[in-house]
């Protein structure tokens, strides 16, 4: 994989700082992901960020699930997600942790606290807890459990670990300032009751620590020295950095936060908990499917890790929250298939074609090269019959001015084959066009003096007799357009039953999966599960696990159509 950009981005700068200052003699970074679902596009700037940071500076990236809820966390996305990671072309060399690591050491400080008069167990419902936090605006008002005697706490929160409340029934909170500004300072909870089996600890534990304490701790024990974040945590870094000292007796450092902005893709859901409520209701087939942002569906689809990177280069990190059109990585996608993915004819919309002058017994094999820029790619040859298909869209009766395909009288070049000149259709019984009749310039051969000649419009085509059958799969983006940036919201609340989940059901694009049933040429029969291919103007397609050998699926990738260039060409 190449080596890391040189452009520099104000996290580079704030470490190259540290370094020179001594604040660290080294850097070590983590990818902190919570194993509840799958990556997708949104974590892959947290993710190149962390990796690249470490290596530009000679460290080391650790890799931490945060496996701190068990009632959303399992195995199959801790593999997953190792498996993303090493797709996009990074390793942990810093090594493999979890949070569960860490519970028994949290718990040590957790206790520590209590007796130091840090923390306390507090037996307010949820609701309560909301109320007496306070607004934004008005500051919160105390626990009537927030003084109690430091025995009875400690004795409650070895209750809780014993498993001997009932859940919800009270929590083990820090004891900061209830009337703090900042609002994520007003006593946050540090522990809750959780009777859910851990895909790691079992059932050792029935208390699980919160994120805001667990994470800085996790941290500062695995010696972290910057640890990278989005920008939604900027307001709960002074509670990092609170965590971090009260309990730095009991550990080996004192990372750094540090926040960017988010990705932000047009048309796209980056929140997990829309994802996977798409997953769990039935309307995709599961965190890969090609439709959905994950690194896996990205993968199955046909994107390439290449794309992604360069994709995250060019968005660059910042401080600034902005949204990035969808059109950006479609653009970095074609930029490296252009390259690599050998050129065929499909069919996806079949009409019929007879070459009324062409003997019916009669095949030519035509030999087409793999891709036009790298001969070293080789060729394949292709048969022409008196029978073939092309493209429904390439045939009008009346078309309209500037429509240079088929039309009774008009002429076409079959790529590299002949010309061609349409006398006219066959039609059925409703009066819908069964069949396109033409004549072949027989001196027009591809290859020969008379393929000189010159026509306006150029068809791909595939013989009707040597071609295989395939069912191409097309996807435009699950939101609508006009929802272009609706669902990015990752720290968004649950969605609840009732209303928000049916808005947020209609912001979906009925027309995001289209299947065409159509012909290809016969040579693609060799083509493997993953590998992509330019189909001449039709886009770019990648083969699919779905394959059985009698019906081959093909994903389309992205088009051929490339407005983010167009924008570009518009600008200069």
């Amino acid at each position: 994989m190449e080596a890391a950009p040189t452009k520099t981005n104000f996290i580079w700068e704030a470490v190259e700082q540290d370094l020179q200052s001594g604040r660290y003699q080294s850097v070590r970074t983590r990818f902190p992901p919570e194993p509840n679902g799958y990556l997708h596009i949104g974590h892959c700037k947290a993710l190149v960020a962390d990796f690249l940071t470490a290596e530009r500076f000679g460290g080391v990236t650790n890799l931490r699930f945060d496996d701190t809820n068990p009632a959303k966390e399992e195995a199959e996305y801790v593999e997953g997600i190792m498996a993303d990671i090493r797709w996009l072309g990074f390793d942990w060399q810093g090594g493999l942790h979890f949070a569960s690591e860490y519970y028994e050491k949290c718990y040590e400080i957790a206790v520590d606290w209590i007796k130091r008069g840090l923390a306390y167990v507090c037996e307010l419902s949820p609701e309560e807890v909301r109320l007496y936090r306070g607004t934004l605006t008005q500051p919160g008002r105390n626990s009537p459990y927030r003084d109690r005697p430091v025995e009875e706490s400690l004795r409650l929160f070895e209750e809780m670990k014993a498993g001997k409340h009932p859940e919800g029934s009270m929590i083990l909170r820090m004891k900061i300032d209830m009337a703090s500004p900042n609002i994520n300072m007003r006593d946050p909870a540090m522990y809750r009751i959780l009777f859910k089996e851990h895909h790691r600890t079992g059932k050792t534990w029935c208390i699980y620590p919160m994120y805001d304490f667990a994470h800085p701790i996790g941290d500062a024990l695995e010696c972290i020295t910057h640890s990278l974040c989005s920008l939604e945590y900027e307001d709960h870094r002074p509670l990092y950095d609170w965590v971090v000292e009260h309990a730095a007796n009991l550990l080996p450092s004192r990372p750094r936060q540090i926040e960017f902005s988010r990705l932000n893709l047009t048309r796209t859901i980056m929140s997990k908990r829309y994802l996977r409520m798409l997953v769990e209701g039935g309307y995709v087939s599961g965190w890969d499917d090609p439709r959905m942002p994950t690194l896996c569906a990205m993968r199955r689809r046909g994107y390439t890790p290449e794309s992604i990177r360069d994709f995250i280069d060019r968005i660059g990190v910042a401080k600034a929250d902005s949204v990035v059109d969808l059109a950006l990585l479609e653009h970095c996608v074609r930029e490296d298939l252009g390259g690599k993915a050998p050129r065929a004819m499909a069919v996806l919309k079949p009409l019929k074609v007879i070459l009324t002058n062409w003997p019916q017994d009669k095949r030519d094999e035509l030999v087409m090269e793999n891709h036009p820029d790298h001969p070293q790619m080789g060729t394949h040859t292709t048969v022409l019959t008196r029978e073939i298909y092309v493209e429904r869209d390439d045939f009008m009766e009346n078309p309209p001015k500037k429509y240079f395909r088929l039309f009774p009288g008009n002429e076409v070049r079959l790529r590299g084959a002949y010309i061609i000149r349409c006398d006219g259709c066959q039609k059925d019984a409703e009066g819908n066009v069964t069949a396109v009749l033409c004549t072949v310039d027989m001196n027009s051969r591809n290859g020969t003096e008379g393929a000189n000649r010159k026509v306006k419009g150029t068809l791909h085509w595939v013989s009707a007799e040597d071609s295989l059958p395939f069912e191409a799969r097309l996807y435009e983006p699950l939101l609508a357009e006009e929802n272009a940036d609706d669902a990015q919201d990752e720290t968004a609340a649950e969605p609840a039953a009732g209303a928000s989940k049916t808005d947020f059901l209609q912001k979906l694009n009925p027309d995001s999966l289209q299947v065409c049933r159509g012909w290809m040429e016969s040579w693609l029969a060799q083509a493997q599960a993953g590998d992509a291919y330019q189909f001449l103007r039709m886009g770019y397609f990648c083969k699919d696990r779905d394959s059985t050998p009698e019906m081959p699926v093909f994903n389309r990738v992205v088009g051929l159509r490339d407005t983010f260039a167009k924008q570009l060409s518009a600008r200069a």
